[in-house]
């Protein structure tokens, strides 16, 4: 059974910086691409930044310039370096992982930017 266990969120101040991890377990075959997510209070959940097998990666305008992916290859762990964080990126981030067409989810981690 894959798991995708996220940790890193936490509580800081605009303008500071957090990390996120994403590890996933029970698979041996290597993920199509992995990516966070995240969910902001009455608000959908949107595509934060998304890294494929082959290193191409994607992010949503709004981090653009701040934030970064990495990870990805065939230890199926990605990395989300988040910086200049405004309160704005206040949500609950989650790790995603795609093989074929089945998707997996973690189970979410909390980031709260304060002004």
């Amino acid at each position: 059974q894959v798991q995708l266990v996220e940790s890193g969120g936490g509580l800081v101040r605009a303008g500071g910086s957090l990390r996120l991890s994403c590890a996933a377990s029970g698979t041996i075959f290597r993920f199509n691409a992995m990516g966070w997510y995240r969910q902001a209070p009455g608000k959908q959940r949107e595509l934060v930044a998304t890294v494929t097998s082959g290193g191409t990666t994607n992010y949503v305008d709004s981090v653009k310039g701040r934030f970064t992916i990495s990870g990805g290859n065939a230890k199926n762990t990605i990395y989300l370096q988040m910086n200049s964080l405004k309160p704005e990126d206040t949500a609950v981030y989650y790790c995603n992982a795609a093989r074929n067409v089945l998707n997996y989810w973690g189970q979410g981690t909390k980031v709260t930017v304060s002004s």
